[in-house]
């Protein structure tokens, strides 16, 4: 009896164990999966709080819940079935869908770029005070453009994961969706108040106080500077990126992509230990951000020269008043 009962409890311990094993390799699955998408998850974070831009300061975190949750519903209920079924039964479309956000993210790069250095002003006056039906339809257009956002990431996750089982990529892609949404909202949540904590703060009677308060105000518009920066370089990264592998992948140009792996194998060998390691992903970085901003110029050449108006790009802005279109 006391045998049978040890031996049960050695299964019970096994199989625990198992699960263990099973949640640690999800968990560090989902981890690959996320680093893979991180370009994409800069761009996200970038993109979000233009739409709390000149909101009331008590209806920013309330807009920024309800684009979070249409972002959780996105990936679970739109995106993660989807991209499921065809990595099950059609898995030879995924690298051509991984190619058409590759070309759409070094296209807002590209565009980004473009607004920049010919004078362009990309962005409109932000909104003052909005009605409730406008803003219904402002954080609508916002879901819309997470879709997008949100599809990128979670399809260069499943390419990552391609040769797990069909119920550990959906418990990897469940975990990568949540914690996505998680970080990039938190993230956005945190910036948009960073103007008013700092004023909060600079009426404080404490000197330290007053200025910690001063130098938050005075850096949140040099923080979404860095993050547009970050988020265009990202942007045009991941883009070529994604061009360069999956162009080979499918095998209709290999040779960019052994032009590029020699440079860094030929790194590797020159440089030994971590710091080759470094040069040579640094080196690939810069190489699939050249062959992104080639993509997505052309793409805005192309754009600019069709019979509707393209001067907005991927992400319009908003006028006074007026609803994000998308």
């Amino acid at each position: 009896m006391s045998a049978g009962l040890f031996g049960l409890l050695d299964d019970v311990a096994a199989i625990a164990k198992m699960a263990a094993a099973s949640i640690d390799d999800v968990g560090a699955a989902a981890g690959k999966a996320t680093a893979k998408a991180a370009g994409v998850v800069v761009d996200d974070t970038a993109v979000t709080p233009q739409y709390v831009h000149g909101v009331a300061a008590e209806r920013e975190l309330p807009i920024v819940k309800q684009i979070a949750i249409g972002s959780i519903r996105n990936k679970l209920l739109i995106i993660l079935p989807v991209a499921l079924l065809l990595s099950e039964f059609l898995p030879d479309l995924l690298p051509i869908i991984l190619m058409v956000g590759g070309t759409f993210l070094a296209y807002e790069g590209a565009h980004k770029l473009w607004h920049l250095f010919s004078g362009h002003d990309d962005h409109d006056t932000p909104v003052a005070e909005i009605g409730p039906e406008a803003e219904r339809e402002m954080i609508s257009g916002a879901i819309r453009t997470d879709l997008i956002l949100s599809a990128e990431i979670m399809v260069i996750a499943l390419a990552s994961v391609e040769d797990e089982s069909f119920w550990a990529r959906l418990a990897i892609l469940v975990v990568v969706a949540i914690a996505i949404t998680i970080v990039v909202y938190g993230v956005v949540a945190l910036i948009v108040k960073m103007d008013d904590t700092g004023l909060l703060l600079s009426q404080r009677p404490s000197a330290f106080a007053q200025k910690v308060g001063r130098g938050l105000v005075a850096a949140m518009p040099r923080l979404l500077a860095v993050i547009s920066v970050v988020g265009t370089v990202a942007m045009l990264w991941v883009g070529g990126h994604i061009l360069l592998v999956n162009v080979h992948e499918v095998g209709w140009w290999d040779a960019p992509y052994t032009w590029v792996h020699g440079i860094e194998e030929d790194i590797e060998h020159a440089v030994e230990g971590f710091l080759g390691s470094a040069l040579a992903w640094l080196a690939n970085t810069a190489i699939s951000a050249v062959i992104g901003l080639v993509v997505g110029t052309v793409v805005v050449a192309v754009v600019r020269i069709l019979p509707f108006k393209g001067d907005k790009g991927p992400v319009e802005r908003y006028d006074e008043g007026e609803p994000a279109a998308h």
